[in-house]
Formats: structure tokens, sequence, C-alpha cells
């Protein structure tokens, strides 16, 4: 029986996320203690995260854990990773992805088409706000901080007409009760990665990398990596007005992607086929950013933009 230390952030999503990763490494017979660590992004609450700017922010404290041995292994939202892992470490499993799309969440109004006009909209990432405006202009759009049980607290005590979030979060944590529309992709592109763990380790650390190996779904993986190759292609972090949604069909990787200007004016789509998801993801990526995508981020990395980070 081997003892494996996961480390993790508090929030509420963070723990059910380590927690259900420790029970199936217990169901495995292995011996699992969980070290609850904060994060930078955890401790600014009161600044909109893009204005941070930190690379990082959710996973640095955790990586210096595990590199200082206190933990073996850290259980991440894989859109929380930066897209290239710093030296020392390594992503040694992606789990079995949930619905990566995001959701509108309501307590009168059945989708976004269904706003009055001048509704306030509780969001929390540029990416969002973007393709929000971009059909609906009219929308009174306000950053939206907190974790999940905060945001809907927000929503239910009526701060908010809506307010999206991530269909996964509420998934895992059971709390769908005022999800009234699953937004397809092609109107609101998720974020790269959205939806998936990543579960990340020491370099050349084979031994926990071998216990860890069957959590790792080649589904996930493809089109994450495929994901994650066009962020990286962007030089986009969790701030960035991206989106990037890849899905396996008929054995072949298919991606949709977006570049937006934070107001909506303009959204720049590709989609495009492949069987290798690095090629893919950066392809797209050359093309958007071809087509104007560069001038687009150049704009957003030189402008203040009070916006938080995606949940």
């Amino acid at each position: 029986m081997t003892r494996l230390r996961i480390g993790s952030r508090g929030s509420q999503l963070a723990l059910w996320q380590a927690n259900h990763i420790s029970a199936l490494l217990r169901e495995r017979g292995h011996e699992v203690e969980l070290e609850t660590i904060k994060t930078t992004g955890d401790k600014i609450t009161d600044v909109a995260l893009a204005k941070v700017g930190t690379k990082g922010m959710f996973t640095k404290e955790i990586e210096e854990a595990l590199a200082e041995g206190r933990i073996d292994l850290a259980v991440h939202s894989l859109k929380d990773l930066p897209t290239e892992v710093p030296p020392g470490f390594e992503i040694a499993a992606i789990t079995t992805r949930e619905n990566p799309r995001d959701v509108f969440c309501s307590r009168k109004y059945e989708s976004i088409e269904d706003l009055p006009r001048a509704a306030r909209v509780g969001t929390s990432s540029l990416r969002r706000q973007a393709q929000l405006k971009a059909v609906r202009p009219d929308l009174d759009i306000h950053p939206l901080r907190g974790n999940v049980d905060t945001r809907l607290r927000k929503l239910e005590a009526g701060e908010y007409d809506a307010i999206i979030l991530a269909a996964a979060g509420l998934n895992r944590l059971g709390k769908t009760e005022f999800v009234r529309q699953v937004i397809p992709a092609e109107v609101m592109c998720p974020a790269a990665g959205q939806g998936a763990l990543g579960i990340e380790i020491r370099a050349g650390d084979a031994a926990t990398r071998q216990h860890l190996a069957f959590l790792d779904d080649a589904a996930a993986r493809a089109t994450t990596t495929c994901e994650r190759a066009l962020l990286n292609k962007l030089g986009g972090g969790c701030q960035v007005p991206i989106g990037a949604f890849a899905e396996l069909r008929n054995g072949r990787l298919h991606l949709e992607a977006i570049v937006a200007d934070p107001d909506g004016t303009k959204v720049l789509r590709e989609s495009r086929d492949g069987t290798d998801p690095v090629q893919l993801g950066e392809s797209v990526g050359d093309t958007l950013l071809q087509r104007g995508g560069d001038a687009i981020l150049e704009a957003v990395h030189g402008q203040d933009i009070a916006q938080p980070q995606q949940p």
C-alpha cells in the first residue's frame, strides 16, 4: 500500500475534485492524505484578476509544495494550469472530462435570448463577456467573484438577472437548480481545458506516475492538448478572450476556436479537423492570429480591463 499526499486549493469545488481523486486512489488500495493550500488567486479577493495578470496564480504555491516534497500530487482544474508547465513538473493524468460547456443560470429567465434589454448579467471572464456582448450588446455585464456558492447566492438574492458558469463545476457539486440553458459552443466557445482535471506531479516521479496512469483518459488528453496548444500559440492565459473546444468525431479531432474583442464587436471564429492534437491547435491558432487575433490580443494586454478570473 502506497501513501499518497494530495495538494489542493481550499474552495468547495477544488476539494470536491481532490476528494474525488482520493476516493479513486483509495479504491486501488492507496492510503491518501489531503493538504489544503492557499494560492495567490485565493488571497486576492478584491481586485479583478485580469488586472493582476499573474501566471499560475492558482498553482504556484501548490507547485512549491510539490517541489519541496510536502505533497506527491496536485489536483487542478486543467484550465487553471498555465499551458507551459514549469520545469520540474509534469501532468501525469488528465481525467475523463465533464461537460466542458458554459451554462446560463437564472431564477426568472429561460435563456440568453429571453433576457430583457439591459438585464444585469454576472460573468467571470473576458471570454464570456465578449461572446455575450456579441449576441446581446444591450446587456449590462458585471464582474462576478467568489466561489460557486457565493455566485449562486448573489443570483438568488436578486443582484443579477442571470449569471454564466461552467457546467462542470455545477454538475460536480450537484448545484444545477438555476441552470436554464446549456449554451452551445457555437454561441459561447468554452475555455481551453474546461471540465477536465489535471493531475500534476514532480517530473520524473515514475512511481507516482504509474499509480496515476489509470486516471488518464485518452480522449480528454487529446482534446485538451489540442485546446491548450491553441491557447499557447495565442499566448493566452485564463484572463484573455480566447475560447477553444475540441471533440473527437469519427476518430478525428474537430477544433472550434475564437478570439474576441472584449466588447463583442469583433469575434473571430475558426474551426478545423485533424489527427495531431498539437499540430491542429497550433495551425488554428496561427490562422486566428493572421486574421486579426494578434491585434485584438495586443489591445487586451495593453488595457486595464477590470474582469476577474474564470471559475
